[in-house]
C-alpha cells in the first residue's frame, strides 16, 4: 500500500498530536473582522504564527504576506514535480460566537469531552487544518520521499468571501495540479458545487410628492399646467420580484447535476432598500419619509448556478430575462432597470472535478477503508475556497471531518472523525505526489 499503513500506524501512535494542534488552533480566537470587531477576538495573525512553527518543523518552506493589514495568508511547501502536486488547505477566520449564553462550554476554551473537541472553528475549519498539517508529519516521519511537489495553504477570509484565497491564487504563479480542501463533509468526497456570485440590479421611478400619488393611479384631465405623474420604483420592484420568482423557478426547473440536490441554482433576493435619490454609494439617500414617491429601488441578489453552467453564460440569460421584463412596462422600456455583476467583489467560480479524476478515487477508496464505510459522492450545497482555486485551473476536491455547531452553537468536532480524517488525507498525498 506504498507506505500506508505505516503512515496510518504513526497517526494512531501519537493521536494526540492532530487532537491537540487543533486544540491549540481553537484557542487562538480569530474571528473574521468584518464580522466584528473586539480586543483579544481577532488574531488571525498569532493562528498563522503558530501554524508557521509546525510548518518549519516538517521541512516546509514559508512564506506569509497580509492579506489585508494584520491577516496574513501562509504558505508552506515541500518541493517535488509539477505534474503530481497537490495542495492542501483550510481557512483560519472564523464566524462570531453569538450569544455566548448558548453555549455549555467556553468558545475558545478547546475543551475536550463526550469524544469531541469544542470551540468556535473546531469542525469550521481548523480540525480540518490540522489534518492536513498532521497528515504531512505522518508521511515525513514514515520517511516517504514524495515526488510530486506538496504545498499547505492556511488562508483567511473565507467567511466573507474567500478574498484569502482569491489573492493566494492570483499572486501564485505556481500552484497545483490538484487540491485537498478540508472544509467539514462528514467523511463524504465532494468533487463538486455551484458557483455564487452577488448582482445588484438598481429599478428607476420618478420622484414626486406622496399627495400627488392619485395623478398616476387615475386618469387625469389633460389641462395645461397639470403635474407629471410621479413613478413608484418600489411598486415597480414588487413586480420585478414576482418576475424574479418565475424565472428562478424555472432555471431550477431546468438545471440538473447528478449530484447536488434538486433545485440548487437559486436566487435570493437578500436586500432591498428603497427612496429617494441615488447616492454615491449606489443606494437610495432618503429612505426615511414616506411622502416621497420613491424614485430607486436596488435589489441585492445571493445568485447560484450550477457546476456545470458558466458564469458567462448565466449572466447573459440573467441580462436578458431583466431586458424582457423591462419591455412589459412603458416607463421601463425608457428607463431599465442597471446590473451590477460581481457585488463587492465576491465572485465563486463552479466546481465541476470529475467523479472519475484520480484524486477522488483516491479519497474514496482510502475513506472507505478508514471509515469502514462507502463515502457518498456529492455536491456540495454552500460555496467554499474549492471555487478559487477551481477558477484558478486547479483540479479540487473538498474532504473533511465531522462534527456539529457549524455557524451555531456548541460548535464541535468529532475526534474519531478527525483522526480518520487525518489519515485519509495522508494516504492521499502519497497515491496523488508518488514517491521516490
Amino acid at each position: 500500500m506504498n507506505g500506508t499503513n505505516d503512515v496510518f500506524s504513526r497517526i494512531d501512535a501519537d493521536r494526540d498530536y492532530v487532537v491537540n494542534l487543533a486544540r491549540d488552533l481553537v484557542r487562538v480566537p480569530s474571528v473574521n473582522p468584518k464580522f466584528q470587531v473586539e480586543q483579544g477576538l481577532n488574531r488571525e495573525a498569532d493562528v498563522q504564527v503558530l501554524l508557521d512553527g509546525h510548518l518549519k518543523e516538517l521541512g516546509f518552506q514559508t512564506r506569509s504576506w497580509d492579506v489585508f493589514p494584520g491577516r496574513p495568508n501562509l504558505i508552506g511547501e515541500w518541493d517535488g514535480s509539477d505534474d503530481k502536486s497537490l495542495i492542501l488547505c483550510g481557512h483560519i477566520d472564523v464566524v462570531p460566537v453569538g450569544d455566548t449564553s448558548r453555549w455549555a462550554r467556553d468558545p475558545f476554551g478547546g475543551e475536550i469531552a463526550e469524544g469531541k473537541l469544542w470551540g468556535r472553528g473546531a469542525v469550521d475549519m481548523k480540525a480540518g487544518v490540522a489534518a492536513c498539517v498532521a497528515a504531512a508529519r505522518a508521511v515525513k516521519q514514515a520517511g516517504i520521499e514524495l515526488e510530486g511537489r506538496l504545498a499547505i495553504h492556511s488562508v483567511v477570509d473565507e467567511e466573507a468571501g474567500g478574498f484569502g484565497a482569491m489573492d493566494l491564487v492570483k499572486r501564485e504563479k505556481r500552484l497545483a495540479r490538484r487540491a485537498i480542501i478540508a472544509e467539514p463533509t462528514w467523511g463524504n468526497i465532494v468533487p463538486a458545487e455551484g458557483g455564487l456570485t452577488w448582482v445588484r440590479v438598481t429599478i428607476f421611478g420618478k420622484q414626486a410628492h406622496a399627495g400627488w400619488r392619485f395623478n398616476s393611479m387615475w386618469p387625469q384631465p389633460l389641462v395645461p399646467g397639470r403635474l407629471e405623474p410621479g413613478v413608484n420604483a418600489i411598486e415597480l420592484a414588487t413586480r420585478f420580484l414576482m418576475a424574479l420568482r418565475d424565472f428562478e423557478q424555472s432555471r431550477c426547473r431546468d438545471n440538473w447535476h447528478p449530484l447536488t440536490p434538486a433545485g440548487l441554482a437559486t436566487i435570493n433576493p437578500g436586500v432591498i432598500r428603497g427612496g429617494a435619490g441615488l447616492g454615491p454609494d449606489g443606494t437610495p439617500q432618503i429612505m426615511t419619509n414616506a411622502a416621497i414617491i420613491p424614485d430607486v429601488v436596488t435589489i441585492d441578489l445571493d445568485y447560484k448556478f450550477m457546476p456545470q453552467e458558466r458564469f458567462e453564460d448565466v449572466k447573459a440569460e440573467f441580462e436578458n430575462f431583466v431586458s424582457h421584463f423591462a419591455q412589459t412596462d412603458a416607463w421601463m422600456r425608457d428607463h431599465p432597470p442597471a446590473i451590477e455583476w460581481d457585488l463587492f467583489g465576491l465572485n465563486f467560480p463552479p466546481m465541476n472535478t470529475p467523479v472519475d479524476d484520480p484524486l477522488v478515487s483516491s479519497l474514496a477508496e482510502r475513506a472507505r477503508l478508514v471509515q469502514r464505510k462507502a463515502p457518498e459522492i456529492k455536491g456540495f450545497e454552500a460555496v467554499t475556497d474549492a471555487a478559487h482555486y477551481a477558477g484558478a485551473g486547479v483540479v479540487p476536491v473538498i474532504y473533511g471531518p465531522g462534527g456539529d455547531g457549524f455557524h451555531g452553537d456548541n460548535e464541535c468536532v468529532e475526534i474519531e472523525s478527525l483522526i480518520e480524517t487525518t489519515k485519509v488525507i495522508a494516504a492521499a498525498i502519497i497515491d496523488n505526489c508518488g514517491t521516490r
